[in-house]
C-alpha cells in the first residue's frame, strides 16, 4: 500500500526525501564497522595503571644489584621527570590522532611509512618481552607460596594458561581491567600499611656520607627505573574506543601517570626503610620477601599479600598478551609483517596465529634470558619508541599546524626537546647495560625492515 502524499508536499519533494533516505541507507550498509566507543577517563586510568602495576610488585628491585639507595634513587627521579614530560606530549598525540595503531600511526603520519614500521617494531619489542618477564615473576611468587613448585615451571605454566585463554576469544573488558587495577592498588596499599610500624630512617644511608656516587651505577640502573612505568603508553591503543577523546584521554592518561609516580615513590622509599636493599636485589618476589622477613613465615600477612599480588600480575600478563597479539595482527594488516599473522578464527574471530607466535617467542625468551635481561630489552624497545614519538610530535606541530588538537602540551618547543635529551640518556643506558642483546634487537629489526621493503617492491611490480 502506498501512503498518500501530504497536501502541502509536492511529488518532487517526496521523491527527494525517498532518494535521500535510500542514499543514507546505502552509506550505512557500506560503512566499515567501527569499534564501540564506550571508554571514559576512569577506564583509561584503569588501563594506564593496570598495564604497569605489576612493575611495582617486582623487577624494579634489580636496580639495587649494581646501585645503592641514592644512585638508584637518582635514576628513578630522572625517569619520573622524563615520563611526566613524555606524557604531556604523548597525550597531545593520542587526543589528536585517536587511532588504535598508537605510536606506529603517529610516526607513519609524521615521518612516513618506514618510520611507522620501525616504531611499530619497537613497540612489539616492548610488548613481546614484557610478558615473559612478568611470567617469570609470577613463577617466583607461586614458588614463594608453594616451594615444592619450581618457579620456572610455574611461570611457563601460567604463560601457557593465559595464552589458551586468549585463544578461546575471552576478552579483557574495561570494567574487568578497572576492577583488577583497584585490587592491585589495594594490595600495594596493604603492603605500605604493613611496613609503617617498621619504618626506620636508620636503614637509609646518609646522603652526606655518600661521597662516591657512581655515574656508571646510575646509568646501569635506569632500565629498572623504567620498569616502574613501562607500557603506560599502551592506553593509546584503545583511543578509537574512547567516547570523548578530547576530554577523556588527557584526564585518564595524566591521572594514571600521577598514580604511578606516587606508588613508585612510596614503594621505593618504604621498602628501603625496612630492609637491606642488597637482600632483595636479585629476587623475583621482593615485596613478599620483605613482609616475610618482618612478620615471619607463620603470619597471614605475607600469604594474603602474595595472593593479591598474583591477582595483579595475572591481570597485567593477560592484558599485555592480549595487546601484543593485537599489535602483531595490526602490523600484519598494514603489510609490515607476514599476512598469516592477521588470519582470524572463524568462530571467535581471534588472531590465533598472532597469539601463538607471540607466546612461542615469549616462552623461548623465558628459557634463555633471565628476568633482568628481559626487563632491559623491553625497556630498550620502549625508549626507542618514546624518542620516535617525540620526533613525530615535533614534525606534526611543524607540518600540520592546523591539525585539530583538543589538548596541547605546554612549553612547546622547549618541553619536547628536553624530553628527547632525557630519552636519549635513557636509551644509552640500556645499550650500555646490554650491548649484545641491543645489537641483536637492531639486527632483527633491520632484517624485518628489508623484508618489508622487498615485499613492497614485489607488490608494486605485480600491480
Amino acid at each position: 500500500m502506498y501512503k498518500k502524499i501530504g497536501r502541502h508536499k509536492s511529488y518532487k519533494e517526496h521523491t527527494n526525501v525517498e532518494l535521500t533516505t535510500f542514499s543514507n541507507a546505502r552509506v550505512k550498509m557500506n560503512e566499515t564497522p567501527k569499534l564501540h566507543k564506550a571508554l571514559h577517563s576512569v577506564h583509561l586510568w584503569g588501563m594506564a595503571v593496570g598495564l604497569v602495576i605489576s612493575g611495582d610488585y617486582f623487577g624494579w628491585n634489580f636496580g639495587w644489584s649494581n646501585a645503592n639507595f641514592w644512585e638508584f634513587g637518582i635514576s628513578i627521579v630522572w625517569i619520573a621527570i622524563f615520563y611526566v614530560m613524555f606524557a604531556l606530549c604523548f597525550t597531545e598525540l593520542a587526543a589528536s590522532i585517536p587511532q588504535a595503531g598508537g605510536p606506529s600511526a603517529y610516526a607513519k603520519r609524521a615521518l612516513g611509512d618506514t618510520f611507522g614500521f620501525f616504531t611499530g617494531y619497537l613497540v612489539l619489542v616492548e610488548f613481546l618481552l614484557a610478558p615473559p618477564a612478568i611470567a617469570s615473576a609470577l613463577g617466583g611468587y607461586i614458588h614463594f607460596l608453594f616451594p615444592i613448585i619450581p618457579s620456572l615451571y610455574a611461570g611457563v605454566g601460567m604463560f601457557l594458561l593465559l595464552l589458551l585463554m586468549n585463544l578461546t576469544g575471552i576478552k579483557q573488558t574495561a570494567r574487568f581491567e578497572l576492577f583488577v587495577t583497584f585490587i592491585a592498588v589495594i594490595g600495594l596499599l596493604l603492603y605500605l600499611g604493613l611496613l609503617v610500624p617498621h619504618l626506620s630512617l636508620d636503614q637509609i644511608p646518609n646522603w652526606k656520607n655518600e661521597t662516591n656516587i657512581s655515574f656508571s651505577a646510575v646509568f646501569t640502573s635506569i632500565p629498572f627505573a623504567i620498569w616502574f612505568f613501562l607500557a603506560v603508553e599502551g592506553v593509546a591503543l584503545a583511543a578509537e574506543e574512547v567516547k570523548n577523546p578530547a576530554k577523556d584521554i588527557p584526564k585518564g592518561y595524566i591521572a594514571g601517570i600521577i598514580t604511578l609516580l606516587c606508588l613508585a615513590g612510596m614503594i621505593y622509599g618504604f621498602t628501603a626503610s625496612v630492609t637491606n636493599t642488597k637482600d632483595i636485589a636479585n629476587i623475583e618476589y621482593p615485596l613478599s620477601f620483605v613482609l616475610n622477613s618482618l612478620y615471619g613465615s607463620d603470619s597471614i600477612w605475607p600469604i594474603l599479600f602474595t595472593f593479591i599480588g598474583l591477582f595483579g600480575l595475572v591481570a597485567s600478563l593477560f592484558g599485555i598478551i592480549l595487546g601484543n597479539s593485537r599489535l602483531l595482527y595490526a602490523m600484519s594488516k598494514e603489510g609490515y609483517l607476514p599476512k598469516y599473522l592477521s588470519q582470524l578464527t572463524k568462530g571467535s574471530l581471534v588472531p590465533q596465529n598472532a597469539v601463538i607466535s607471540g607466546g612461542v617467542l615469549g616462552i623461548f625468551c623465558m628459557l634463555f634470558l633471565n628476568t633482568a635481561e628481559l626487563i632491559t630489552i623491553s625497556a630498550l624497545g620502549a625508549c626507542g619508541m618514546y624518542l620516535l614519538c617525540l620526533v613525530s610530535y615535533l614534525m606534526l606541530r611543524k607540518r600540520e599546524p592546523n591539525l585539530d588538537r583538543p589538548y596541547r602540551a605546554p612549553l612547546y618547543p622547549i618541553l619536547p626537546f628536553i624530553a628527547m635529551g632525557f630519552g636519549v640518556f635513557a636509551f644509552g643506558s640500556v645499550f650500555y647495560a646490554e650491548p649484545k642483546l641491543t645489537a641483536g634487537v637492531f639486527i632483527v629489526g633491520i632484517v624485518l625492515g628489508i623484508g618489508y621493503r622487498l615485499n613492497q617492491f614485489r607488490n608494486k611490480s605485480i600491480n
